[in-house]
């Protein structure tokens, strides 16, 4: 243990271990009376300042020096104003007026020993480097100018791949996770965008520093290879040996290059897409406005906003972009909600004298969301009610696109795509919203901002209930639906409304409003108790995502169809499982053997039959998916027919229970689906999207079991436009009415995606039950399409699908999939160019 002791010749001794930023720490002793601790003496610019006992335990000390005690230590920080920016001497003694020596010192005058202290020159640093994901390198770093400073973002760092640069990028990206843990400003994250050339599975050195004083972030550098797609790995290194050893064959490279892959934009890179979009958007309306002008008497539109003592930058920028809005028709109410802030008074006065259109509602006292936005409701004059907080930014096009779409639709209720935007400006976090869901709504206020309403809508559905603030717009969105036709809420697809996110708003953490979480719960319970649904509603996890426990008496009948061709262990595991866990009474499995030819299948089915729910049905046809079903079915007499794999397995008690309550809680449910998860735990199933570019893909596929989704949309239950037979639950009468599989054209492959659109045609919904999961051991009775001999019968299955529901609109554009979100890539992340969106 070295030691930097005072003066032999002094009784006291001692030690510095630590002076960094300010804090100093370290011990000292009286060798004549070691039972009492000692004072030291600090003083700053040779005057002193404070006094610090030295009795904290410092075992270390004692063990090396062989002392009776421990308390020895001392610890402290220096006065706040040493930390001026200005260097400052520093000095410690003892009671006897000798020196304590500090660190890194000229030791010739002990007695005047004295360091110089460069106070806020140098700030103190806290950072780390998380790795590599979806392409960019990301991390975070926060620094305080003293330990009195609260810990900020904004520092810049660079960063090199094996010794290369990469770029620089300033840390202020919202970092919610960081502020949540570490109590700092939340802008402190960094993203670099990683080059295609180091996707060659090579390993390869990454380096982040902090700038100017090139300190290395925690957890760098780190040693990774990187992988981004089998195709473009191999590319990529090709185009690496055809670039070293053949640098004159550009020609070559240039071919090479052009195969390989372009990476899709993501939400990973939302912020230069959205910037792209909003170009974009406003150049298709310009274009809209000159085709096809709106009428002179455009509807006049009222813009709620309330508001209690608002930040006053974000507050003049959420004016302002009503101000810019694009259609000029408009009235927009400023409801001050009892502020008796002067800056706030002050602003709304001049904003009303700045434009006519502007005008004030001020209440006496503070009453809260609900009644604040009522008083702006009996002020309104406007044919249409739009919601707007006093933070957010409207989109210039935003109310155009909205009374567009209203004059076209007739549509009483319209809502948008809305994303957030931080204190440094970056859009993120996008709420990419499908076709109006009720049972979405029901676990989420989805709909959110920006919200339209016709002023008569309004009147019928009555002023918000402050009973739910913190939920009232969940609660008013549901209120709404009680008195509108579905087809009366429209959703417009189009990104209309940010939502500022702060350290204190909903958008950046719900911990802040956790009243909001017991408020949502009540305002769904009082909905479904209205329209007399029994249910228990309760939060997910204490956030603003609701789980509906229905309590459906009724137990229709169930008859599982469960096709297969021996293995027998397989099919044994399935139906045992069905038979041990799915406590469902009225239940009956028919086991539909198609040509099984080995003894110990028989034997099993001998053994089975024996159990009163399990009848077999033997039919020695070629595989024929489609029509092993259908004959299935015609022997069954069941309400509700779930067709099953054999290769999936149950052990959720209530797993039929929740999927008959899905199917009998809402009208006109025609099929439901259930969460399927592979062996690892991974997502297999969890609804499926369609299109002509993909026909059906699974949606949310390899996510972790317990992952909430896009929007919540893993846990929460809600409408898609297909989902798999592997596990799919139908009305039995529905079925038949429709002609059942396509065993004709369809004999394998999407006869399922068929089957949901023709329910979806006949005006039927599907859902995906997010509360009943089973595990899924994905095409091991048949195997998968991409073999050699199956790609004719594939060919041909796909052709009949594109020109079977070429016109059918929900086929062309998915209403329950953002058309923003690519199908063909990873689904809820990868996104369409912008370009193509229209």
């Amino acid at each position: 243990m070295s030691q930097q002791l005072a003066s032999p010749s002094s009784v006291f001794q001692g030690h510095v271990d630590h002076f960094t930023n300010g804090t100093i720490r370290g011990w000292a002793l009286n060798l004549r009376d070691i039972d009492h601790p000692v004072r030291v003496h600090v003083l700053i610019d040779q005057q002193e300042v404070m006094q610090v006992l030295c009795d904290t335990p410092r075992e270390d000390v004692r063990e090396a020096l062989n002392l009776p005690n421990n308390t020895l230590g001392f610890e402290f920080c220096l006065p706040k104003n040493v930390f001026d920016g200005h260097p400052h001497s520093i000095g410690l003694r003892f009671p006897d007026r000798s020196a304590l020596p500090l660190p890194n010192i000229d030791h010739s005058d002990i007695l005047s020993e004295t360091v110089t202290f460069p106070g806020s020159i140098r700030p103190e640093i806290r950072s780390f480097v998380d790795g590599v994901k979806d392409d960019v390198l990301q991390g975070w770093i926060i620094h305080r100018p003293s330990p009195y400073d609260d810990w900020i973002g904004g520092l810049i760092v660079s960063a090199t791949a094996d010794g290369v640069s990469l770029g620089s990028a300033r840390a202020n990206q919202y970092r919610s996770d960081v502020a949540e843990a570490l109590g700092c400003d939340p802008n402190c994250g960094f993203e670099i965008l990683l080059p295609r050339r180091l996707y060659d599975q090579h390993p390869h050195q990454f380096s982040v520093v902090s700038e100017p004083d090139k300190k290395l972030l925690e957890g760098s550098p780190f040693t990774t290879s990187l992988v981004h797609d089998t195709l473009e790995s191999r590319l990529v290194a090709l185009e690496s040996t055809i670039d070293q050893l053949y640098r004159d064959l550009t020609s070559v490279r240039r071919e090479v290059s052009s195969l390989i892959p372009r990476r899709a934009p993501n939400l990973q890179r939302y912020n230069s897409w959205a910037h792209r979009y909003y170009t974009l958007l406003a150049d298709k309306v310009a274009t809209q406005r000159r085709a096809h002008p709106l009428p002179k008497n455009t509807p006049l539109v009222t813009v709620l906003c309330p508001t209690y003592r608002p930040d006053n930058h974000d507050f003049r920028a959420a004016i302002a972009s009503v101000v810019a809005q694009t259609y000029q028709n408009w009235e927009l109410i400023l409801i001050d909600d009892g502020s008796s802030c002067k800056q706030t008074t002050a602003t709304i006065k001049e904003l009303t004298t700045s434009d006519s259109r502007i005008r004030a509602v001020t209440l006496k006292k503070n009453q809260g969301i609900s009644e604040a936005t009522n008083a702006g409701i009996r002020a309104a004059k406007g044919a249409y009610i739009a919601f707007f907080d006093h933070d957010d930014v409207l989109v210039p096009v935003a109310l155009e696109v909205m009374i567009r779409e209203a004059l076209k639709s007739q549509a009483k209720l319209l809502y948008c795509d809305e994303d957030k935007i931080d204190a440094a400006g970056h859009f993120l976090e996008p709420n990419f919203k499908p076709a109006f869901d009720y049972r979405y709504l029901l676990g989420c206020n989805y709909i959110c901002h920006l919200t339209v309403i016709a002023a008569e809508t309004v009147k019928k559905v009555g002023f918000l209930n402050t009973k739910y603030d913190g939920a009232q717009d969940h609660d008013y969105m549901l209120r709404c639906t009680e008195v509108l036709d579905a087809s009366e809420i429209v959703h417009v697809p189009a990104i209309l409304y940010h939502w500022r996110k702060t350290p204190n708003s909903t958008a950046a953490r719900i911990s802040n409003k956790t009243y909001a979480v017991k408020a949502g719960v009540h305002c769904v319970q009082a909905h479904l108790t209205r329209m007399q649904r029994r249910a228990k509603v309760h939060s997910i996890n204490n956030l603003t995502l609701y789980d509906i426990e229905w309590s459906n008496r009724r137990r229709p009948s169930i008859s599982v169809i469960i096709p297969f061709r021996d293995q027998v262990e397989m099919t044994r595991h399935c139906v045992d499982s069905l038979l041990t866990h799915a406590n469902y009474r009225n239940l009956h499995i028919c086991l539909v053997d198609n040509f099984s030819v080995e003894d110990e299948t028989h034997l099993f089915l001998k053994e089975i039959s024996s159990d009163p729910r399990v009848s077999v049905l033997r039919i020695e046809e070629p595989f024929n998916f489609s029509r092993l079903n259908n004959l299935a079915a015609q022997q069954c007499k069941s309400d509700f027919l779930f067709f099953l794999n054999n290769d999936v397995f149950i052990s959720q008690d209530d797993f039929l229970t929740q999927m008959v309550a899905e199917a009998l809680a809402i009208p006109n449910v025609g099929a439901v689906s259930p969460r399927l998860l592979y062996p690892n735990e991974t997502i297999q199933h969890a609804g499926v999207a369609v299109g002509p570019d993909v026909i059906g893909v699974h949606v949310h596929r390899a996510q972790p079991h317990d992952a909430y989704g896009y929007v919540g949309r893993l846990c929460l239950s809600h409408e898609v436009t297909a989902v798999t037979a592997a596990a799919m639950l139908v009305r039995r009468s529905l079925f038949e009415e429709l002609g059942g599989f396509d065993e004709e054209s369809l004999k394998i492959a999407y006869n399922d995606v068929d089957l949901c659109l023709k329910i979806r045609q006949a005006g039927f919904k599907i859902i995906y039950c997010a509360s009943a999961q089973a595990e899924h051991h994905e095409s091991f009775s048949r195997g998968t399409d991409d073999k050699p001999e199956n790609e004719p019968r594939f060919f041909q299955e796909t052709q009949t699908m594109l020109e079977r529901w070429k016109e059918f609109p929900l086929f062309k554009n998915d209403p329950t999939y953002p058309h923003y979100f690519r199908k063909d890539h990873q689904t809820f992340f990868d996104l369409h160019d912008p370009e193509k969106l229209w």
